[in-house]
């Protein structure tokens, strides 16, 4: 270890989509931010509208949170 942050390795996308068990899909908000140590922690806060589709909870995010290409992660 050189002693420089790797923030690269614990970078998480800001956005998960994963359907649940009754075949809706859930937003997931993720926030990363950064310990004294430079240690990642992650917050989640699930959304509590279930969307039909996958692209539905995608449209959602990009209004609502302002959200662009390459910021979801799909479970």
């Amino acid at each position: 270890m050189s002693g420089a942050p790797d923030r690269d390795r614990a970078k998480t996308r800001p956005f998960l989509i994963a359907k649940d068990e009754a075949g809706s899909y859930r937003l997931t908000v993720r926030e990363t931010r950064f310990n004294s140590q430079n240690f990642p922690v992650v917050t989640a806060t699930m959304v509590d509208e279930r969307f039909e589709t996958a692209t539905a909870a995608r449209n959602y995010a990009k209004e609502k949170y302002g959200a662009v290409a390459g910021e979801f992660a799909n479970k």
